[in-house]
């Protein structure tokens, strides 16, 4: 049995389409009731726990589970209130993490590349104390993971016991199928694909650092696929530990993915750019881009789909689709 919360979320319904296709069974999603349904349709789900009751499910199933896959989370930039994201981001995480201790049950979980804030210490995945303390998140949802992290790690550096396998999984800018519920919070690909496809022009923002042309601004865009093979090769490894960074190690621009967009969509490129609201430009990042070694190092040699052919894939075989769900 595998526990996945935020099972009916993106990245969460993602693993769970690649667990079922790699013949596991017994799949278990943890969200809210009012979860998005449409994103596991096609599974074949064992059980669906609300998260408050979890605690207990795992309990009584504690021989059966194999591992939790801790993909649920309050991300949205829009909530104000960090209460939120304190109960269920740090506190609630807390809480599985202490019965995975307690239970010996290997515990994978998404921090974020919101917690290097606006990139100026680097986005090394080193996660020794006195590197993460020097970390400033930016927003409430970036601070919650930041704490998450550094509490566990405090933990394991002052001696207490952690679960036999613990990762911590630092997401760059995903983008895939089964995130169109995300609103403002999709990828840049699912926002400009509907202008693309029925104008034929995307509007991008425009640059507001002298050091960067318009559209010129860099991220590292992964392909949510590539993110699945790291947690399930992480599963089946077994045993590798630490927070590590999930991108492609090559940073892309806005022009280059909104090209490759066009591409897909066989399109001459159109791209308008329009300027960033102004509350904004104090905390917009210009470049990030995912320091790869550290998972390298342990082993995992699988390489990054490329953003011309993860784009092409997105459109081909999902945005232009009637159905276009995972």
């Amino acid at each position: 049995m595998i526990i996945v919360t935020g099972g009916t979320g993106f990245i969460g319904s993602n693993i769970l389409a690649s667990l079922e296709q790699r013949g596991y069974k017994e799949l278990v999603v943890s969200d809210e009731p009012n979860a998005h349904l449409e994103n596991i349709s096609k599974r074949n789900i064992h059980d669906f726990v609300a998260p408050p009751m979890l605690l207990n499910f795992c309990t009584k199933n504690k021989s059966n589970i194999q591992a939790i896959l801790h993909m649920g989370a309050t991300s949205s930039t829009m909530i104000t209130d960090a209460s939120l994201f304190v109960k269920n981001n740090y506190q609630y995480s807390l809480k599985l993490w202490d019965w995975c201790v307690e239970n010996k049950v290997p515990f994978i979980y998404a921090s974020s590349a919101a917690t290097y804030g606006n990139g100026n210490m680097g986005f090394e995945d080193d996660y020794d104390p006195k590197s993460l303390s020097k970390l400033r998140p930016l927003n409430h949802y970036g601070r919650s993971k930041h704490l998450f992290d550094r509490k566990i790690v405090s933990q394991i550096s002052s001696g207490h016991k952690y679960p036999p396998q613990w990762v911590g999984l630092k997401f760059f800018n995903v983008y895939g199928p089964n995130e169109y519920h995300k609103g403002n919070q999709r990828s840049v690909a699912a926002t400009i694909f509907p202008d693309a496809m029925t104008n034929g022009e995307v509007k991008l923002f425009k640059s507001h650092d002298p050091n960067y042309a318009d559209g010129e601004q860099l991220r590292d865009f992964v392909w949510v696929g590539d993110c699945v093979n790291i947690i399930l090769w992480l599963v089946e490894k077994g045993n590798v530990n630490g927070i590590f960074n999930v991108g492609t190690g090559k940073a892309r621009s806005f022009r280059e993915l909104a090209c490759a967009l066009f591409a897909a969509l066989d399109k001459p490129e159109k791209i308008k750019y329009i300027d960033m609201p102004v509350d904004l430009r104090p905390k917009y990042q210009y470049f990030t881009e995912a320091n790869m070694e550290r998972l390298i190092n342990t082993g995992y040699t699988k390489q990054p789909t490329s953003l011309e052919a993860g784009i092409r894939k997105y459109v081909q075989q999902f945005l232009i689709k009637p159905d276009p769900y995972l």
